[in-house]
């Protein structure tokens, strides 16, 4: 069978190259986007949150049975082609719970703690800290949007911070009652959190959850932590808000300068175990693919 990867990593190769031996391969380090300019007859495709999938692109894969993305998100595939030709699809959920919620409370200590101007000073042999006072996690108030994966490991690090727990999620989970979680509304998480920590996938009903009208309900000096999807905040809060952002994803980076956001480059999955995860969870999707199998992670995507 055909099977063309992209967006791929030299130990990602090697890795499907040792694993689904006996197959032909084609891999890319470009998008999809990039390197299919032309018809092409692969059969299994296997992308990353930077290849768009559209109409027009799934008219140059006419053979195509199965599409993946090594991601959890995939707000990046364009599902109507997909439907109409029964094309089947999965994504790779759950392997970055740790490396994501322990990157946003990273992220987080740099904003209360000033760590990084601290590093950098001290790089210059300036040591001069005055003007660097902190505050603790302990005793405050963490609210977390989304109670998936990520949204539960951010929950049980802040537990461990000694942080009071606010959650609004779609779904109740047994952590709310271990944690001793109050799973509460919207408006509550925005009015009392001191930290507000994004976990929800990007969806017709999340984009722009914080907006400029529920944003206002925020305390002055809470701290906004966004590891999920830039598109769950409205983009005009940056040049409005005095409020620190702490953003891994961001839909617009003329913002990025700006003193009130830290800001890394979409990079707080990347760890050696959940790389692992990744290649992992993409082999076990082929492999139902090509057994036959219902794929452990099946899309059904919606075409609103």
């Amino acid at each position: 069978m055909k099977m063309a990867f992209f967006e791929i990593k030299p130990e990602e190769k090697a890795f499907f190259e040792q694993h689904l031996a006996g197959h032909e391969l084609f891999f890319f380090d470009s998008t999809l986007n990039e390197a299919v300019t032309e018809p092409k007859d692969y059969e299994v495709v296997s992308v990353f949150v930077h290849s768009r999938v559209t109409n027009e692109v799934l008219q140059k894969l006419p053979n195509l049975q199965y599409l993946q993305t090594r991601s959890t998100g995939y707000d990046h595939l364009k599902c109507e082609d997909l439907q109409k030709r029964a094309i089947q699809v999965s994504n790779v959920a759950g392997y970055a719970g740790p490396a994501v919620a322990e990157f946003a409370f990273s992220l987080l200590l740099n904003a209360t703690r000033k760590t990084h101007i601290a590093l950098a000073r001290a790089k210059q042999r300036n040591f001069d800290y005055q003007d660097l006072k902190g505050t603790e996690l302990f005793g405050k108030t963490l609210g977390i949007l989304g109670l998936g994966t990520i949204g539960s490991q951010m929950a049980c690090i802040g537990k461990g911070f000694g942080m009071r727990l606010l959650a609004f999620s779609e779904q109740k989970t047994p952590l709310v009652e271990a944690l001793d979680m109050d799973f509460c509304d919207l408006d509550k998480v925005l009015t009392e959190s001191d930290v507000l920590m994004l976990a929800l996938p990007l969806t017709p009903e999340t984009a722009g959850i914080i907006n400029a009208n529920n944003v206002k309900k925020l305390k002055q000096g809470a701290i906004i932590v966004n590891v999920a999807r830039g598109a769950l905040i409205e983009d005009r809060l940056y040049g409005q808000l005095k409020n620190i952002f702490c953003l891994d994803v961001i839909t617009d980076t003329k913002y990025v300068n700006r003193e009130n956001i830290l800001y890394t480059p979409h990079m707080a999955y990347y760890t050696e175990e959940a790389l692992q995860r990744i290649m992992q969870i993409s082999l076990q999707n082929i492999e139902a693919f090509l057994s036959h199998q219902p794929l452990p992670n099946a899309l059904k995507l919606s075409c609103e």
